[in-house]
């Protein structure tokens, strides 16, 4: 078995994180400094900061929950982080966000326990679309349209060509099959536009729906079953969302009916979890 494997199913950490433990020198094995890649034999001892690692947990329960993130969570699993999206879910198993969603944006993110599903998501010569709804600070121009869709020169080099169309004044959707940081608010400001609201409603074949703001549920089991390479990929839908305003629904009104409790926990929607 990999090491990044072993660590990952020992519930404590995801594949990318045990990848950075490895390469900050913070594992060993057998007393050894461990590598990136590096195999497990048996019998052999683990330790993370000193810290025998536990065999793999084989039979740990899989977890994968959909959550319409409210803005101002962050999506990291540093607890030490206000507003972390692992203490905003508080799920009864340790959980980890799939990719990432800006703090000032909300919509669609995944959480599971699954290593393996979560590089297999981000994995970027899979090429899986995301959908996002974007409001923006003025007209939304057919030049916009058009150049967003062709692509954008940023710090990392050409966005690839993607889908976009205008949906209101000052609205339009966009289908990334890529994840730069902040790519559409980076994007925009290329083209003299400032972002207002921006909400994910898509994730491959996994839609946003009705699910309010700051709830979470579980995903279906062929929701599950979508996020295999394997599974044919959708034609892009766009989701509903947007307000008559020209807004994502609920964008930037932390609080509102469906929002976090007073302690600050997620309400699960639909059945009881």
């Amino acid at each position: 078995m990999r090491l990044n494997k072993y660590l990952s199913e020992s519930g404590q950490w995801s594949r990318r994180e045990a990848d950075t433990l490895i390469t900050e020198g913070r594992v060993t094995i057998n007393g050894r400094p461990a590598g990136l890649g590096q195999q497990l034999g048996d019998g052999d001892e683990v330790r993370v900061d000193g810290d025998v690692v536990g065999a793999a947990r084989k039979r740990i329960r899989p977890v994968y929950i959909a959550l319409n993130k409210p803005v101002g969570v962050v999506c990291t699993t540093e607890r030490s982080v206000p507003g972390n999206i692992v203490d905003f879910v508080d799920h009864p198993e340790r959980v980890f966000p799939i990719g990432r969603l800006d703090k000032e944006s909300e919509g669609l993110i995944l959480l599971t326990n699954d290593g393996d599903i979560v590089n297999e998501v981000l994995r970027v010569e899979n090429a899986h679309e995301k959908e996002y709804l974007v409001a923006v600070d003025r007209q939304v121009t057919e030049d916009l349209v058009q150049r967003m869709a062709r692509g954008i020169r940023l710090a990392e080099g050409m966005t690839r060509p993607c889908k976009v169309g205008k949906i209101g004044a000052r609205v339009f959707r966009i289908v990334l099959t890529q994840g730069w940081n902040r790519q559409i608010r980076r994007m925009c400001e290329e083209l003299g536009y400032e972002v207002t609201a921006l909400q994910r409603v898509r994730i491959m074949q996994i839609q946003l729906g009705s699910l309010k703001v700051g709830r979470w549920r579980n995903l279906t089991a062929g929701e599950i079953a979508s996020l295999s390479v394997r599974a044919v990929r959708p034609r892009p839908a766009l989701a509903p969302g947007i307000s008559a305003g020209g807004r994502p629904k609920h964008a930037g009104r932390p609080g509102h009916r469906g929002g976090p409790s007073r302690r600050g926990k997620p309400r699960p929607g639909g059945p009881r979890h």
